[in-house]
């Protein structure tokens, strides 16, 4: 065993394409805090592409959790022990990667004190969510419990396969980005709110719809639905990356409260994130250096109905994102204007 392995920490994270995205805050911190530190990174099968040429990764893990998943689990924890890193941070609350962290062989094993093997931790931490404590530094306290400092911004760094992948459309003059699905139902501005927004933009602007392979059939709907002169539907054309890169060039970027608005402040993009269901204090606000939020107006009783959001409306009027005025977006688009320098004729 190399001093440098036994040395080396292990990073876990893997749930969502945000949570990964959030997550790379800390391996900024230890690049400033322990430059020779080796980093590894455990992601599922599916996000590893978001670590792709990160200059402060050593090596990325995956784990496939659709083909043989508890044999790959058992496979990873041989890896892990073979290894023998100096320490094991898990950033998940869930018992698979738990049982890996604890029994990782790690002198420190350390994660979230409601990790169903968090008894076999050396160190843990409480994981709040409401008290408005960001995400980013709720991990960062798994690093540092005395940590105190500012939110560090996640960064992700796209290749230059990816940058040249963006370079055609972000050339084509002043535009905008709209990432317009989620996941979740109710963290997902409805296709007539978005519809409204289109007709309301200027159209100077070129929109480019952005999402996943999945989401292509929603996108090409929302294009047939619209007025809007000028709108391109890139879903399922461009990497995680090279989407982060097209978006770091637009005026302004409309998404939800979901993975597109983390990739915004992965890269410093202006943001308008459209929250429904949630509410920002739960602690996945956006992080860029130009970042608004737009909720409805009114508080409401039903409102947050929960953590992640739901496949449908609870109480089935879904007010949170109905009850969103096209004005407070518009509003959010001239302040970007003003920060831009772009300026709507």
């Amino acid at each position: 065993m190399s001093a440098a392995s036994s040395k080396a920490i292990l990073l876990i994270q893997t749930a969502f394409i945000g949570d990964v995205i959030l997550a790379t805050a800390l391996l900024d911190y230890l690049h400033q805090t322990e430059p020779t530190t080796p980093v590894d990174f455990l992601v599922r099968k599916g996000n590893e592409g978001l670590l792709k040429g990160h200059p402060h990764v050593r090596q990325v893990l995956i784990w496939d959790k659709k083909q043989a998943k508890y044999k790959g689990l058992w496979q990873l924890l041989r890896q892990i022990r073979a290894t023998g890193y100096g320490r094991v941070v898990t950033l998940q609350r869930f018992a698979s990667t738990g049982f890996l962290t604890a029994f990782s062989g790690a002198p420190e094993r350390i994660g979230f004190d409601k990790n169903p093997f968090a008894w076999n931790f050396t160190r843990t931490q409480p994981h709040v969510i409401g008290d408005g404590v960001h995400e980013v530094t709720r991990n960062l306290h798994l690093l540092d419990p005395t940590y105190e400092g500012p939110v560090v911004a996640p960064r992700l760094y796209p290749t230059p396969t990816d940058e040249a992948a963006a370079a055609p459309y972000a050339a084509d003059g002043p535009y905008l980005c709209i990432a317009p699905t989620s996941v979740w139902f109710t963290k997902q501005f409805p296709q007539e709110q978005w519809l409204k927004l289109l007709a309301a933009l200027p159209p100077r602007y070129r929109v480019y719809l952005l999402g996943g392979p999945p989401d292509v059939a929603d996108c090409a709907a929302l294009i047939q639905a619209s007025s809007h002169p000028n709108i391109v539907n890139l879903a399922g054309k461009l990497s995680l990356l090279a989407s982060a890169a097209l978006m770091r060039g637009a005026v302004l970027n409309y998404v939800n409260d979901s993975a597109p608005m983390h990739l915004c402040s992965a890269v410093g993009a202006p943001t308008c994130a459209v929250y429904c269901s949630t509410v920002p204090a739960f602690g996945f606000g956006p992080l860029s250096p130009f970042a608004r939020i737009v909720e409805i107006p009114e508080p409401l009783a039903c409102r947050p109905c929960g953590l992640h959001g739901y496949r449908k409306c609870p109480l089935g009027h879904f007010r949170c994102a109905y009850g969103i005025e096209t004005a407070q977006l518009l509003a959010v688009l001239a302040e970007a204007e003003m920060a831009k320098g772009e300026m709507v004729k």
